[in-house]
């Protein structure tokens, strides 16, 4: 998944940090906004799902 959204986004990108974690949880970050949850939404992201949520964001 990281590198997925890293090779999308790669130009504008300036940091990027992974936080591992216990427990099933799944959650993307972007600029201090919650965009994907997991847990919140009981479910895998799908595929391509998180650099659309992404390029939604950023237009």
């Amino acid at each position: 998944m990281a590198e997925e959204v890293f090779s999308e986004f790669r130009q504008q990108i300036e940091e990027m940090t992974l936080v591992p974690s216990g427990g099933g949880v799944f959650e993307v970050d972007l600029d201090g906004k919650r965009i994907f949850s997991k847990k919140q939404l009981n479910r895998h992201a799908e595929e391509k799902e998180i650099p659309k949520l992404i390029h939604d964001e950023i237009g």
